[in-house]
């Protein structure tokens, strides 16, 4: 993964707030990044599907929360921001 996109992604969730919901290595409202990572492979598709549920917003992919949606963010930053995600696998 390119370094900017790491950059980026991180900037982007702390706008955000991603972090309130998401921890890196255990569930906390919301499913952990790495677990998110483990589940989707990171390739076009799957970067696709998962940036417009980021903006969309979505629920019973991982049980009852709701994960809010984010209109503000444009389908390139989303793209970055789950691109950086699915490179936390470990």
């Amino acid at each position: 993964m390119p370094a900017y996109i790491s950059v980026k992604g991180k900037v982007l969730f702390a706008y955000f707030e991603c972090y309130t919901y998401h921890k890196h290595d255990e569930r906390s409202v919301e499913p952990a990044f790495k677990d998110i990572a483990k589940r989707y492979p990171a390739n076009k598709v799957f970067i696709e599907m998962l940036a417009q549920k980021v903006i969309m917003g979505g629920s019973r992919s991982w049980g009852y929360p709701v994960m809010a949606a984010h209109p503000k963010l444009s389908m390139e930053e989303a793209r970055i921001m789950v691109s950086y995600i699915l490179s936390m696998k470990e």
